[in-house]
């Protein structure tokens, strides 16, 4: 039994249709990316399945139990870290977690050994308020506040948005270490990056519709395999450059004059390569920069998704 499933699942507001037939299946263990433009319905289809919202049409299951006639079990068997900070600033860590064990009817004795478990796991053991916290410990506290109960399932809605590189890494950390545990993670963000490190499976969302979905690597054969990418030293040369380059590959080559950067699909990676660089060599074209390399999720990304959107 899939730990998310969503079939059809829809949300109008008055004449406004924010998803329009969504199927998810989300494997137990295992974290699923969900990814679109801002507008796209992300945020929308995340508060369907943590019962704030109720579906228009279609259904959804979390952890076993139905989000429409069952939601309070589906919220005993969920934690939820939306985009900003649920913590109390003016109490420390630990105080936050005890507060949180507490609203989660756990005794005194069971929140304040709870909060000890968690302190030590995501290494949050300043003892200073929260407000002395730096963006990555604030959003650990976050991350450990929404595993009070040790919830299957846990919802991360743009976990790392506004932080720096160094505290996006100790939450990815921390998001491993829980799926390593056995937590299956529904993440939205809007970092391609992000999801390309954390994700098993990705759906891409663009106006309510899953427009795509896939391993990452899935994702990046759609917009075909890799690319052979050559920086040329003389810019009076690069379209000459490019249709070297496009004999030697499976498509034809893209040239940015700016950059003096020409692009070309390949299938048979070694081979295209020896061969465009030998061309470019007997028509005397000097390379400064030569590079294989597999499409990005940004790439995927602008490819699949229309511009604009609908609503979050």
């Amino acid at each position: 039994m899939p730990a998310v499933l969503a079939q059809g699942l829809r949300k109008t507001y008055g004449g406004k249709t924010a998803l329009d037939g969504v199927d998810l299946d989300v494997g137990r263990g295992t974290v699923c990316g969900l990814l679109g433009p801002n507008g796209a319905g992300k945020t929308t289809a995340v508060r369907i399945l943590t019962t704030l919202l109720r579906p228009t049409g279609g259904r959804a299951e979390v952890a076993g139990f139905d989000v429409a006639t069952q939601p309070r079990q589906v919220r005993r068997h969920i934690g939820l870290v939306g985009q900003h900070a649920a913590v109390d600033e003016l109490l420390t860590g630990r105080q936050n977690l005890e507060l949180f064990g507490r609203l989660h009817h756990l005794t005194g004795a069971e929140a304040r050994a709870r909060a000890d478990e968690l302190l030590e796991r995501f290494g949050l053991e300043h003892e200073g308020p929260a407000k002395e916290y730096s963006g990555g410990m604030r959003r650990r506290l976050d991350l450990a506040a929404g595993m009070i109960l040790a919830p299957p399932v846990l919802f991360l809605d743009e976990p790392t948005t506004g932080l720096d590189p160094r505290s996006r890494t100790e939450i990815w950390r921390a998001v491993r270490d829980l799926v390593s545990g056995g937590t299956t993670v529904l993440l939205t963000t809007q970092y391609l990056e992000e999801a390309d490190q954390l994700a098993h499976r990705i759906s891409v969302i663009d106006a309510g519709r899953v427009v795509a979905e896939g391993t990452p690597a899935e994702l990046k054969a759609e917009v075909g395999g890799d690319r052979l990418d050559v920086v040329i030293r003389d810019p009076a040369r690069l379209h000459e450059a490019a249709e070297i380059v496009g004999r030697a590959a499976s498509g034809p080559a893209e040239a940015d004059r700016d950059t003096r950067h020409v692009s070309a699909p390949v299938r048979e990676r070694v081979r295209a390569l020896t061969e465009a660089l030998a061309a470019l060599s007997d028509a005397g074209i000097e390379a400064e920069d030569v590079a294989l390399r597999r499409p990005t999720l940004d790439e995927v990304f602008l490819n699949l998704t229309a511009a604009g959107g609908g609503t979050k």
